[in-house]
């Protein structure tokens, strides 16, 4: 098996070197081969230069280098559709969600799943460091709105640590259009339609402190699901 590693990041110079060497700790000790991948998203800060940097010390570590930002979901479609592996896992540059975590996902394919999520919302999870409580309410209505607009037979979408099988991925990311907040609801509702099979897997998750999501962030996921929902009227994900 060959399992790739996809990093979205922006401006994330001051994060990006330990999450890398944390991910190179733990692939250097496995049985399997790796690559990761980091898709640079028109950082206006030195990460490129970062990462690039680390390419001598960290094995299988490629850098895709986009001059201009396109957004979360641009970068992740970027990295998932130029991977090689059989299994494609996508995590954030935060590191958190450790990429340790992996090791629990990977058996489902073996069971017949085609996309393994994490999640914070079911049995076994552990949020080590929780949000803030505003941030923690505009999430249950996020959530709200999901299951009403778009129903993904999912508790947590959200969670940035997603394995898709290369079939998946070769399937559902060339027909994503939304690249920004809602990115990951559109990928799940095109995964559903297809009809691939999707097991929710519990995760340690530490929150980030430095988030930028805010209530502006969600009006714009908001209209962003609404989009979701006319395009699976509209049969665009055909």
């Amino acid at each position: 098996m060959r399992l790739s590693i996809i990093i979205p990041a922006y401006n994330e110079s001051k994060r990006i070197e330990k999450t890398l060497l944390s991910v190179h700790e733990y692939l250097s000790k496995q049985d399997y081969e790796y690559e990761i991948l980091v898709v640079n998203d028109g950082s206006k800060d030195n990460t490129a230069e970062v990462v690039k940097n680390l390419e001598s010390q960290v094995r299988g570590l490629k850098l895709i280098d986009n001059k201009e930002n396109h957004g979360k979901g641009w970068a992740v479609k970027q990295g998932m559709l130029q991977a090689k592996g059989e299994a494609r896992l996508f995590m954030d540059a935060d590191n958190s969600t450790t990429v340790d975590q992996v090791a629990g996902f990977l058996p489902f394919f073996g069971e017949g799943f085609d996309i393994v999520i994490g999640s914070r919302r079911i049995k076994g999870s552990d949020i080590a460091v929780h949000q803030p409580w505003f941030r923690d309410f505009l999430g249950g209505a996020f959530r709200l709105i999901v299951h009403i607009l778009v129903p993904l037979g999912v508790t947590d979408s959200q969670a940035g640590f997603k394995v898709f099988s290369a079939k998946a991925t070769e399937a559902i990311f060339p027909r994503q259009t939304i690249f920004r907040w809602a990115f990951d609801v559109e990928i799940l509702a095109i995964a559903r339609k297809m009809k691939f099979k999707i097991k929710e897997a519990p995760i340690k998750w530490v929150n980030d402190t430095e988030s930028k999501v805010k209530l502006s962030g969600m009006i714009k996921m908001l209209f962003e699901v609404i989009q979701v929902r006319l395009n699976l009227w509209g049969g665009k994900y055909k």
